[in-house]
This record gives structure tokens, sequence and C-alpha cells, in this order.
């Protein structure tokens, strides 16, 4: 198979199973566009992605809110929701918004009432498992004020390893996850999703790269797509996904297009996100497609994958460090 001809999907390493039906459903003639939607739903309806959808964990008062966006290469026209509760599809409100609009994105209780218009059933994001999370957090964050320290043996051990995972208390800084997806069709049609819950433990109002164009996504169909997960405000400040983008353009290899929009975050890193030693604390991850379907992923550090669907199988693939 010849990378011109390559049908591909690629995502963050918690879309494995998302790129395998996105794939599939490629394979059977779907659009890219629709291939990546059905793909991120998929990981919407898991309640043990913490990071997205139904079971995303919550800002710091308890309430999920779930930011997502799409952007299809070949009209080159996106769609985004900001702020969504009570609805676990995010990505497909934001389809809807780009299909049924003349508008780009919505926020709040004009996203809730436009997918309420759309048939989409509310309900109770926040589970139990990422309620226990949450509480936990409430226990050891503001002990000593209002709330008392966890007892021995009152939280369970699942949670406590899931509140580690997603709220380290020593190593990097803004660890929040997300999931990206893009995929390549036979024609070189390209396009791409990104959907997330957030920051865990958030400021209420708080909104991060994911649905974003040009930040947390961005796709040329004449040039490729990229998309993120991490510090968000970081790649907001720098406009990371449409840079590197840019660089595919002007003839950069996705790794070297990655790497140096990488180092220009790095360098832009303000004062108080850099630890004692002036090094950055905090994360990003790029997953970059190039228009001939090549791809990679890239992060500032740590052991970090990116998930990947070919003709080759499916499998996870380390991402290049800065």
């Amino acid at each position: 198979m010849t990378a011109t001809s390559m049908q591909k999907v690629i995502a963050s390493g918690n879309g494995l199973e998302a790129t395998r039906l996105a794939f599939y459903q490629l394979t059977s003639g779907q659009p890219p566009l629709d291939a990546t939607v059905n793909g991120v739903t998929l990981i919407e309806d898991d309640p043990n992605e913490l990071t997205v959808g139904y079971g995303g964990l919550p800002d710091a008062n308890g309430e999920v809110t779930l930011d997502a966006a799409v952007m299809d290469g070949p009209r080159h026209r996106g769609g985004s929701v900001v702020g969504l509760k009570n609805v676990r599809h995010a990505t497909q409100v934001a389809r809807l918004v780009m299909e049924q609009t003349r508008r780009v994105m919505l926020c709040g209780d004009g996203a809730l009432q436009f997918a309420k218009a759309n048939g989409f059933p509310e309900e109770n994001l926040l589970t139990d498992k990422a309620r226990k999370v949450w509480l936990y957090w409430k226990r050891m964050e503001c002990r000593g004020k209002d709330w008392l320290p966890p007892l021995p043996g009152e939280f369970d051990a699942e949670t406590i390893a899931e509140f580690n995972r997603y709220y380290p208390t020593t190593g990097e800084k803004h660890s929040g996850s997300t999931v990206h997806l893009a995929a390549r069709s036979v024609r070189g049609d390209l396009a791409c999703v990104t959907s997330t819950s957030g920051h865990c433990f958030k400021m209420p109002g708080r909104v991060g790269d994911s649905p974003i164009f040009g930040a947390g996504l961005y796709v040329d169909n004449e040039m490729g797509s990229c998309g993120s997960i991490g510090y968000g405000e970081a790649n907001m400040l720098n406009c990371s996904s449409f840079h590197a983008v840019q660089q595919m353009g002007r003839g950069a290899s996705p790794i070297d297009a990655g790497l140096e929009t990488l180092a220009i975050v790095a360098k832009h890193a303000a004062a108080y996100e850099r630890d004692e030693e002036g090094k950055i604390a905090f994360n990003l991850q790029l997953f970059l497609l190039h228009k001939d379907g090549s791809h990679a992923g890239v992060a500032i550090r740590g052991e970090k994958q990116i998930a990947v669907t070919d003709g080759d199988g499916t499998r996870l693939e380390p991402c290049v460090n800065l």
C-alpha cells in the first residue's frame, strides 16, 4: 500500500479502540468525519474513561462539563460546544452545530438547548466512580479548612489510584487528558475530532483548548491535521495545531512539525509554568496526520503513546519527546 492511497486513523493513546472502529468504517466507505465522530462516541460512552463523556471527572464543584469540536477537511468547516452539561455525546452535538447552523461554537445553556432540540436526552454524567475520585480530592485538597482528611481505609485503592493518575501530587502539573482522533480516507480527505471533560477538578467555567480551532485541533485538507491533549492554556496561546499543520504544508514531516511546535510552546512558557530549575512543569502532546498519510505523535516528555490503525493493524506507538 502506498502512502498516497493509505487509509489511516490516529488517536491519543486512550483512543485505541476508537481507531479500530473508525478504520473499519473508513474501509466500509464511510467519510472520514463520520468515522471519527463514531469512533470518539465509543470513548464518550465508556464510564471507565474518566476524561470524556459519561464518567468524565467533574470540576471543583462536582459538575461534569464537556467540550468538543469536529472539523471536516473537504469542506473546511467545523463545529464545537463548550461547557455542555447533561449530554454525553458532545462530539455529535458539535457536528450538528456545523451541519445545521451558520455558527461555529455554542456554549453553556445555549449548547444544551441546541442538543435538546435535536433529541439528545439529558442525564447525570457524574458516575459513582468519578464522584468518589472527586470526593477524595475534596478531602485531600480542603483538609484543614472545611473538610477532614480521609481516614485510613475510607477510600478504596482504585479510587486513590485514579486520583493519583489524573491529579498527581508530584511531577508534571496540568496532566489532564482528552481524546483526539483523526482519519484519512483512500482519496486523501481528512477529518478530526477532539472531546474532553477538561482538567479534573478545574475552576468552574474554565475552557481548555479542545473546542478551539487552531489549538485543540485543526485540519487543512491540502496539508494535514493536528490535535492535542494536555495543558490547553499553553496550547491556546501558541495556536499549536494550526502552526503544526502549516509547517507540514511547507514541507515539514509530521515529527519535525510537531517538535518545532512544542519547542515554541516551551520557549513561551511563563515562570509559573516552570519548576525550580526552570524546566517546563506541564506536558503537551500533539498527534499529526500528514496529507500523504504519514503520521507522528510528539510530547514534551514522558512515555506517551499514539494509537494507530491502518493496513498494518491496530497498535500503540511511542511518542517522540521534545
